[in-house]
């Protein structure tokens, strides 16, 4: 772990972009010592699992680090979701959105969010389409309880390099069009796994997301 860390970190060097280890294969054992090499975010697909690893860690690392819910959520979970995880990256509808602005004011916070796009049609995944984000955005910054953050995507399951970078230069340009057309700011881009964090960066990803090639699941 240690030296693909350190590989990591090499070629990220100055540039302000945040590794989040995506843990939700990985033991306490695993993330203990990612946090003794300097990790502080952890990304988990589930909140049952998220909050069972924080029963079970230190202290320490507990209440030192950020934890993003970066799997799919469904409407029955954001409840549990909202307030446990500093960023969810993963809203994917505007009902989702209202639904964890509702819990948000009945928990008497502002939760952060990511807005996930569907960049390329994949059926695989879920997400707004460029389209339908156009026009549901005024109505989600509208929403009390939420803070929108910035935008998500997965590319689709290819080994084709060009296909990633369609769909992060997609992301980037989507981005800098809302940013436009309704005057705000959108901090991060969440894009880039294991296999294509390094197309991710060349288009402007704040947030890249890593597990594989950190945690060894033989561990």
């Amino acid at each position: 772990m240690a030296e693909a860390l350190a590989n990591i970190r090499n070629i990220l060097a100055d540039k302000p972009v945040q590794l989040i280890a995506v843990s939700k294969q990985a033991t306490c054992k695993q993330m203990e010592e990612a946090f003794s090499l300097g990790v502080t975010e952890f990304g988990e697909n589930r909140v049952q699992d998220a909050l069972k690893k924080r029963s079970d860690l230190s202290p320490a690392l507990v209440q030192s680090s950020h934890w993003h819910f970066i799997g799919h959520l469904q409407t029955n979970k954001v409840k549990q979701v909202v307030g446990n995880f500093d960023l969810i990256h993963s809203v994917d509808s505007l009902r989702l959105a209202k639904e964890i602005s509702e819990q948000a004011t009945n928990k008497g916070l502002v939760q952060k969010i990511l807005l996930q796009v569907k960049v390329l049609e994949d059926p695989s995944k879920s997400g707004f389409t460029p389209q339908s984000l156009r026009s549901s955005l005024a109505e989600i910054l509208s929403l009390n309880a939420i803070s929108v953050e910035g935008l998500m995507t997965i590319c689709p399951q290819s080994s084709d390099p060009s296909t990633w970078r369609r769909c992060f230069k997609g992301l980037s340009e989507l981005k800098i069009e809302l940013e436009n057309s309704h005057q705000i700011k959108l901090q991060e881009l969440s894009m880039g796994m294991t296999d294509d964090w390094n197309e991710a960066i060349a288009y402007g990803a704040t947030m890249i997301r890593i597990g594989r090639a950190l945690f060894d699941r033989s561990a």
